[in-house]
């Protein structure tokens, strides 16, 4: 769109607005949104594909629905980036996952459009169940909930759970199936399948199609009509598909697929749907990175985009400096598993639905048969994780530090109870950026420290995860835990040959006496740099990688305590429970004095911004661990 040209996305602030613009106009409403979120990016990074591919439908949903009366909720999160625009954040969109500004995930707190907080995915049936129910407690019968999963979020457990629980109510209920066999790779399993032998059933459509076109021509009237195109619905269904329709097994209606980027038809079905009561499911056949050709080809690299890029070539144009980067934790990791699974044929490795964000498609390449992508399933990749090491298999369960969350239970109970020995890769822990709350790993230190049986770690730096994911397979280790954060590590020769590391150790990396830093993870690289600028000013401060906050090094404790009257903690990690607590609990314990300060994750969610200015919001940047230190000193 021209600058300065009429455009109808201009005049929308609302849902409300964009019904007072007349039906034909739909498209050229379309053309201008996806046109904005391509723009917008182009300058301002973020989600990308996912949004692009739901344009029609976020129009069609807010033109037929009474929003925010009705509730639209957005299953994974990065589909709402059209969704926020038409709701009245069009003008602040540029602040899109900046420090301060919108967030990238639909949010309570930001929106009354925003009917339910997502950022992980397959909750949405759940909670809009519960949001349907409890309008029908209210006896109010004209409220619609509708949920959008999509992005491969059909594949998680949690989402069947809702269904299931869906057939057994008849609150007015519409999920939507967005079908673009994509999450950020692209989508596997059988249901996965199962949803292409549908979409792609030409005869069982052309049939349907045909006889619609059939009735319509004997201009059938009144509630007659509707019930004949029903009964022809389902009587097609069940002769031409391949396999009974599991949500009609479920006796939850279904209708589709539909071409998601017809917004005429959308708005049609969606019209006829809001007067059908009950449970139903909408299947909507969408491309992911619609309408922009690079994403369209290559739907994984532009799931989310990290660098401004020209809108027309796709060109990245960030500078970028000459300086070579250190590897990305992730890719150390996938190098170093294929490494070591070489030389262990034991060794297997498992993700739920991640395969290039934690790099494990190193090792699905190398080794197709040993590495294993279960789709959005977290508690599901931990215990067929703890069936493998059962058998005699050593797993490394590559799981994102806060979707690890979501399968708390399968780790106490599969795999710990038992003493099994998977090895828990936990990525992206700490302060993760832009994606805010949702996504921060911040909580893995702490619940995990609680666990009997299991080994909790995280390196300081490459060479560390290496020497920790050596020593994890080595014979009768059960269960290991080993989190790293996201992005680059050090410049330094992470390629030297692994070694083990006695479990429970941590290092002394500098000595002094004055006062004492203990850190966890590669938040201890800053204390390093720091303590060197203050010994250049004559102050004898020592450093301790801790290395593992279960079980804790309490030698070394010991060795502190004795020593020193001053001690400062620092993880990237909440500071409730983690390593400062387990410190303080070992003081408690053995009756030591010294006065110590506690830096790390507040007791609070933390928002959406760059690493830098999370850190210091939380104060543990350098300036922050620098007033710190100074402020013991004194």
């Amino acid at each position: 769109m021209n600058e300065g040209s009429s455009r109808l996305l201009d005049s929308i602030n609302s849902p409300d607005d964009l019904k007072k613009i007349e039906a034909d106009l739909l498209p050229q409403v379309c053309n201008e949104l996806r046109e904005f979120i391509i723009d917008a990016l182009s300058c301002n990074p973020g989600h990308f594909g996912a949004s692009l591919g739901v344009v029609e439908l976020s129009v069609a949903l807010h033109y037929v629905f009474k929003t925010p009366y009705d509730k639209i909720i957005w299953d994974v999160g990065h589909q709402a980036y059209g969704h926020k625009i038409l709701t009245g954040r069009r003008d602040n969109f540029h602040t899109n996952r900046k420090f301060k500004g919108i967030s990238g995930f639909p949010n309570i707190f930001e929106s009354e459009y925003d009917a339910f907080g997502v950022g992980h995915s397959s909750t949405s049936i759940s909670a809009g169940l519960g949001m349907a129910a409890a309008a029908s407690l209210a006896g109010e019968t004209d409220r619609q909930v509708v949920a959008v999963i999509g992005d491969g979020a059909m594949t998680a457990g949690m989402a069947f759970e809702g269904l299931n629980n869906m057939s057994t109510l008849k609150s007015n209920m519409t999920v939507i199936l967005n079908d673009n066999n994509m999450a950020i790779d692209p989508n596997v399993g059988g249901f996965s399948e199962y949803l292409v032998d549908i979409a792609t059933s030409h005869t069982y459509n052309k049939l349907r199609t045909e006889g619609f076109k059939a009735l319509e021509k004997l201009k059938l009237a009144g509630p007659r009509s509707k019930e004949m195109i029903t009964k022809l619905n389902n009587s097609l269904k069940n002769l031409l598909t391949k396999q009974t329709n599991i949500f009609e097994g479920l006796n939850i209606r279904y209708f589709g697929p539909v071409d998601g980027h017809d917004v005429h038809h959308l708005r049609r079905v969606l019209s006829d749907l809001r007067d059908i009561p009950g449970p139903k499911v909408l299947h909507v056949i969408t491309k992911k990175g619609k309408g922009f050709k690079l994403a369209e080809e290559n739907q994984t690299a532009w799931h989310a985009v990290g660098d401004k890029f020209d809108k027309i070539t796709g060109k990245n144009l960030s500078i970028k400096s000459t300086v070579p980067k250190p590897p990305k934790f992730q890719d150390v990791f996938g190098n170093t598993l294929v490494e070591l699974a070489e030389k262990n044929d034991k060794i297997v490795g498992i993700t739920p639905a991640m395969p290039s964000g934690c790099s494990l498609n190193i090792m699905m390449e190398k080794m197709p048969d040993r590495a294993f992508d279960v789709g959005i399933a977290e508690q599901h990749a931990v215990t067929f994780s703890a069936g493998l090491a059962i058998a005699g298999n050593t797993p490394f369960c590559n799981i994102y530090s806060s979707f690890m969350q979501r399968s708390f239970d399968q780790v106490i109970h599969d795999v710990a109870l038992q003493n099994l020995n998977v090895v828990f890769c936990l990525d992206r822990g700490g302060l993760v950026g832009a994606d805010g709350a949702t996504h921060h790993g911040a909580y893995d230190l702490s619940f995990f420290r609680g666990i009997p049986n299991l080994i909790v770690s995280s390196p300081m730096d490459e060479i560390e995860l290496r020497n920790l994911m050596y020593t994890a397979q080595l014979p009768d280790q059960g269960p290991f835990s080993i989190r790293y954060p996201r992005g680059n590590g050090s410049n330094i020769d992470w390629q030297q040959p692994m070694e083990a590391i006695k479990i429970g150790t941590g290092r002394c990396l500098t000595k002094g006496d004055e006062l004492a830093i203990l850190t966890i993870g590669p938040i201890g690289i800053k204390a390093q740099q720091l303590i060197a600028k203050f010994k250049k000013t004559g102050r004898s401060i020592a450093h301790y990688d801790m290395r593992f906050v279960k079980p804790l090094d309490e030698k070394l404790l010991h060795d502190v305590f004795q020593n020193h009257n001053k001690v400062i903690t620092i993880e990237d990690g909440t500071i409730v429970g983690g390593l400062g607590s387990a410190v303080l609990e070992f003081m408690a314990d053995h009756e030591y004095s010294s006065k110590v300060k506690r830096l790390g994750i507040p007791d609070k969610y933390i928002e959406h911004g760059t690493q830098t200015e999370l850190y210091g919001l939380c104060g543990f940047n350098k300036e922050g661990i620098e007033k710190s230190m100074n402020e013991m000193l004194s």
